[in-house]
């Protein structure tokens, strides 16, 4: 069994209007790269070679133009329409002939992680569900977590604590009156059941096939693991106009204090060993930009 992923950067995110009537969402700019490459970085630090973005028939053909096949970066992308936005669990439907059989990550693509150990969070989640089945999901401690699926465990957990070695009590879809302050991330990873699992889902009260009822399916088995994003973990949804733009000031403050770049996909696809130094610079020297300058400057330093 081997990993497969999915991007998810359909619907009209009407929140951003008058900015996304002409153009997606998850083409827009956060900070110096397209919204995308943040969830298509998180599935390539995952060790994920092969994505599925799904989209409308109107973007679909700019993330094509955008990301190509994937060869330039080692990996294989494919596309797929999605004509009624019906919840995010028709991500698996939809994405069933893609999939394959092989278990399969749906990351949402306006969701942007960054924090210490992700991509060991990342590869031991793929390991755990390649090898063992079942679900990996995260919670994340939030102020107000209405807008969110909420996770109640059994007894508090520690930042520190991963929280398969607590028991999930319940899940529940944007809860008016929430069970605890953890909300879970779009980031969710499923064994190679999840396409069956999905098609059997019943539309919720919103006519949706909730990505919720998805997990509680995985509950319900006793195969669901939630493990825990620490206190200081980034979790950034870009879902309106104030968190667009502070996800944009978070992204230059860390680049431009530290100088490396985060979710630079072309340097991941090279650390992964999945481009050579060589195609690395090629890449860098095509872009007239500080991006392309730094792509350049890391082959040159060959680490």
């Amino acid at each position: 069994m081997v990993m497969k992923g999915i991007i998810l950067a359909g619907g009209s995110a009407t929140r951003l209007y008058p900015l996304s009537k002409a153009i997606s969402k998850q083409i827009m700019p956060v900070y110096d790269k397209p919204m995308i490459y943040y969830p298509l970085s998180a599935l390539m630090m995952a060790g994920i070679r092969e994505v599925l973005v799904i989209s409308t028939p109107r973007d679909l053909p700019m993330f094509e133009e955008l990301l190509g096949d994937g060869s330039r970066l080692g990996m294989r992308l494919e596309y797929k329409v999605q004509l009624v936005p019906n919840g995010l669990a028709q991500a698996f439907v939809l994405g069933k002939e893609f999939l394959n059989g092989e278990p399969g990550c749906l990351i949402l693509g306006d969701n942007m992680f960054y924090g210490q150990h992700f991509s060991r969070m990342l590869k031991e989640a793929v390991e755990d569900v390649e090898q063992n089945g079942g679900a990996c999901i995260f919670g994340y401690e939030v102020a107000d977590p209405r807008a969110y699926g909420v996770v109640e465990f059994e007894e508090s957990p520690q930042p520190s604590e991963v929280s398969h070695q607590l028991r999930v009590l319940s899940l529940e879809e944007k809860p008016e009156h929430p069970k605890s302050h953890y909300a879970v991330p779009g980031l969710y990873f499923y064994d190679a059941q999840v396409c069956d699992k999905a098609a059997a889902l019943k539309p919720s009260a919103r006519g949706e096939y909730e990505i919720t009822d998805l997990n509680k399916s995985y509950l319900a088995d006793g195969t669901l693991k939630v493990k825990l994003f620490s206190r200081g973990f980034a979790w950034l949804d870009t879902g309106n106009c104030d968190s667009l733009l502070e996800a944009g000031n978070f992204i230059a403050t860390i680049q431009n204090r530290q100088g490396f770049y985060v979710s630079c996909i072309e340097e991941i696809a090279w650390r992964n060993g999945w481009i050579s130094r060589e195609q690395l610079a090629a890449l860098g020297h095509e872009m007239k930009t500080a991006y392309g300058r730094y792509l350049e400057r890391l082959s040159e330093k060959g680490n």
